[in-house]
């Protein structure tokens, strides 16, 4: 009897003492309201945060209307080519709502100061071409057979005798100050957009002038002897395209006869090797 007592005792306080336990972790682990936690305090370390790895996007529990609370929105801007993250408080609990990649500002590199001066097309000034240097049939009396070049470089014309006295004249380029010279000679070779290799004493010329020219080019519409070349004699003169018709009518080449490309192809169809060439 006296044994029972003490089993119905001791069963009682474990009873008490189970329902006790359950009662504070009830009160200590139950639901209890978020913690709002004051983005002023929350803002720095949450900074340096949205500098490192991104963290994985997190939900705040629903309300009874099933909706997050939001109150604010804080952004940050990192510097440079770091992201942007943007975050918001739902609840007490920050988490990235979005991630936007900030691009820098292209960089525009200054020209270089020395450039290659063969490689790239000249700047067309605004300079129309004179319509009297266009192709055009002329009277001109001559004693030099039909076929025969003449080339008068004060008036800057290139005259194709055609006989009973007319010529076709086109408006040529000629060489500059210090760089002329007169002639006679014929058409040694002829060559459709030719490469152009410029003499040593040229590249030598430019290069005190900081223009570095390359010792050859191929042929195409930036190539400065443009699309048709007659060359003559065994000199380094030649009447060739250009790649600057603008400079028609003047004297700026380097002793060679320039024409609009349109021009020294028609040209270049009306003449043959062995031409005579007369330049006064």
């Amino acid at each position: 009897m006296k044994t029972l007592l003490i089993l119905t005792t001791l069963l009682s306080v474990a009873v008490t003492d189970i329902g006790a336990g359950f009662a504070q972790a009830a009160e200590r682990y139950g639901n209890r309201p978020p913690v709002i936690v004051s983005p002023d305090l929350t803002a720095p370390w949450l900074m340096q945060l949205g500098a490192g790895p991104r963290a994985a996007p997190r939900t705040a529990p629903p309300t009874e209307q099933g909706r997050v609370d939001e109150r604010r929105v804080l952004r940050q801007r990192a510097v440079g080519d770091q992201p942007r993250v943007v975050y918001r408080e739902r609840s007490g609990i920050f988490a990235p709502r979005q991630q936007v990649i900030y691009q820098r500002p292209a960089v525009q590199r200054a020209a270089p100061l020395v450039r290659s001066a063969g490689m790239v097309a000249p700047q067309r000034p605004v300079r129309p071409i004179d319509p009297q240097f266009l192709p055009q049939t002329v009277a001109y009396e001559t004693r030099e057979r039909p076929g025969t070049i003449v080339i008068d470089t004060n008036s800057r014309f290139l005259y194709l005798v055609t006989g009973k006295g007319e010529a076709r004249r086109y408006g040529v380029g000629v060489g500059k100050p210090g760089f002329e010279w007169a002639g006679a000679h014929k058409v040694t070779r002829k060559a459709e957009w030719p490469t152009w290799r410029p003499p040593s004493e040229m590249i030598a010329r430019e290069a005190a002038k900081g223009h570095y020219l390359p010792a050859s080019m191929e042929g195409g519409p930036a190539n400065p002897l443009g699309a048709r070349a007659m060359y003559l004699g065994s000199t380094l003169y030649r009447i060739h395209g250009t790649n600057a018709p603008w400079t028609i009518g003047y004297a700026v080449s380097s002793g060679c006869i320039r024409m609009r490309n349109e021009d020294v192809t028609d040209l270049y169809e009306r003449v043959d090797v062995g031409t005579r060439v007369i330049v006064q």
